[in-house]
């Protein structure tokens, strides 16, 4: 048997290929189909007390974590990817990387834990942020301020109403006034939207949810359009913050990912079924999905996302927060937990979680669709609702 490695297959394959194969590189000495998984947190140095291996220390150089960091990064056509210890530490450390006092937009409908962190924490460092509704352009032209705002935070689409922000539009607002562009698209996934490719400098991802989509990992991902002297703070700030990926999460991060296409897909389907379905409910007076033709950013939606809308969506019941939470305690399919983007199905009432500051009605629950039987996800409910 030769000890020649199999060759890595050159690049030129399409993302969804790359990642079903983890790039398709295979371990030299093992020949394993599988990454291996790398625990060490130190390395040798070289006689001459140099690193030429490129590892010095675990806590910001570990070959696992760099290989989930190369699929991701693959994923959204990016220059680079940084792997964090949640996607809470990922958008963090953007939002540490500017300097106090920068001046910062971001949505009236967003992740509610991010938001709450920069009416906060945020304003204790020194930064000044405005909340407008990024589906009306007007909105975020009036709020930008050239010369002092330095990053337009944008999420599409945006949990839990799931509004839709248009990203080239933005972006070309935001670079006009020498704004950088980050993008929170852990809804939409690389699979459905490449914010990148739309005009945005950064794009985020909770890890946890569909890109690892087990509801196994906390992780989170940043992913960059060019490494220049931001990068390199963001880099500085994950390192001196700690704010990092374990290998074994980043193991599991890569095999959730050799997946994600085809969950997405399933999942997207699901909840295209399941949208239109509940629109002729008499339980249900509205339902929140990009998919369907009557939600106000279906046009965009459909222009900016790629062979679906994803799989979450809420709905609006006539019963009001009582018969919400009801609906959501009589469900025997579906888990009453948070979370998303993984194989079983979710729902929870979001306002009860967001507190009396949340943009999120009473009467509304959140879904998230995993990969079930639609049928049976749907005759679940709709006993929910009618008993």
């Amino acid at each position: 048997m030769s000890d020649t490695p199999p060759p890595t297959p050159p690049r030129g394959y399409s993302a969804r290929t790359e990642a079903v194969q983890a790039l398709g590189h295979v371990d030299a000495g093992t020949r394993a189909v599988v990454p291996p998984l790398h625990v060490a947190t130190t390395f040798l140095r070289d006689p001459d007390n140099q690193y030429r291996s490129g590892y010095v220390y675990g806590r910001p150089d570990n070959a696992t974590v760099r290989e989930a960091e190369a699929v991701i990064a693959r994923l959204e056509n990016a220059t680079a990817a940084l792997a964090f210890g949640s996607g809470m530490s990922a958008a963090v450390a953007t939002f540490l990387a500017l300097r106090p006092g920068d001046h910062v937009v971001a949505p009236k409908v967003m992740y509610w834990a991010l938001r709450n962190w920069l009416l906060t924490d945020a304003a204790e460092w020194g930064l000044r942020t405005d909340f407008v509704d990024m589906s009306d352009p007007d909105a975020l032209r009036a709020a930008l301020r050239p010369g002092e705002t330095k990053l337009v935070w944008l999420e599409t689409p945006a949990n839990p109403l799931w509004t839709i922000t248009d990203i080239a539009a933005a972006a070309a607002l935001a670079h006009a006034a020498g704004a950088r562009v980050a993008v929170d698209s852990t809804g939409a996934t690389p699979v459905l939207t490449r914010p990148l490719d739309l005009g945005a400098d950064l794009v985020m991802h909770s890890a946890t949810k569909y890109l690892n989509g087990h509801s196994d990992v906390l992780a989170g991902a940043l992913a960059t359009r060019r490494e220049d002297d931001f990068w390199a703070r963001i880099q500085r700030v994950r390192r001196s913050h700690g704010l990092i990926l374990g290998p074994f999460e980043a193991f599991l991060l890569i095999r959730g990912m050799r997946t994600l296409h085809l969950r997405v897909a399933a999942a997207s389907a699901g909840a295209m079924e399941l949208a239109t379905r509940f629109s002729n409910h008499p339980a249900v007076h509205q339902v929140l999905y990009p998919g369907l033709p009557a939600h106000p950013g279906h046009a965009i939606a459909a222009r900016q996302m790629r062979g679906g809308f994803g799989g979450m969506l809420s709905i609006r019941l006539r019963g009001g927060a009582q018969m919400a939470i009801r609906t959501a305690a009589r469900v025997a399919l579906w888990k009453r937990a948070t979370s998303l983007g993984g194989v079983e199905s979710l729902i929870e009432h979001r306002a009860s979680i967001e507190g009396p500051d949340t943009p999120c009605p009473d009467d509304l629950l959140r879904l998230s669709t995993g990969i079930e039987d639609v049928e049976d996800l749907y005759a679940d409910l709709d006993r929910a609702m009618g008993s």
